[in-house]
């Protein structure tokens, strides 16, 4: 992605969290898992990504930021909730797919939220240096991230594939904050 600004960043990255749900739910069973693999790593890069880059400055600097962010956390973490249960029964589990189409509408309704009472007030209260600033930190975070697992990689990058999305999350945010130079 070429794009400097992050709002600009993040909704291309909204348009490529659609494209994952639809490769998903058209992938024949024995291939979903990998297609539900690269959508968790895309919404928790792209979720940790925003707690710990886009909505502190939100806070800061929008009209209300502390109830738009607030919002916004509360759908993550509803979100979030339903992708862990999802991760421990798998693609094989006989609810995987109407659990899909909920997560799927739980995250698209989030991603209007987040363009509509957020992105927009940020882009109107941020200068572009501090939207260039944020992307640098959400690219960080992407490109630390693995694309696909690696079988046998003893690393970071494999750490960041095992285990559930939570911690997943938990692993990107370590990242942000190192790249940031944020303390724990």
């Amino acid at each position: 992605m070429e794009e400097t600004d992050v709002i600009d960043l993040l909704l291309a990255q909204h348009a490529m969290i659609r494209d994952l749900f639809d490769e998903v739910e058209e992938a024949p069973a024995d291939r979903r898992g990998e297609a539900f693999t690269r959508l968790v790593r895309l919404l928790a890069v792209h979720e940790t990504a925003e707690e710990e880059i886009v909505h502190p400055f939100a806070r800061r600097k929008i009209d209300g930021g502390d109830a738009v962010v607030d919002d916004r956390l509360a759908e993550e973490n509803q979100a979030k909730q339903l992708l862990t249960r999802m991760d421990s029964a798998g693609p094989e589990a006989q609810d995987f797919m109407a659990n899909l189409r909920k997560l799927r509408t739980d995250v698209e309704e989030h991603a209007r939220s987040e363009e509509r009472y957020e992105f927009i007030q940020l882009r109107a209260h941020t200068s572009e240096a501090e939207r260039r600033a944020m992307a640098a930190g959400v690219k960080a975070a992407e490109a630390m991230a693995p694309t696909h697992p690696h079988a046998g990689t003893e690393s970071a990058t494999k750490n960041l594939l095992v285990g559930t999305p939570i911690a997943m999350m938990d692993r990107v945010r370590d990242v942000i904050r190192q790249a940031t130079g944020k303390s724990h």
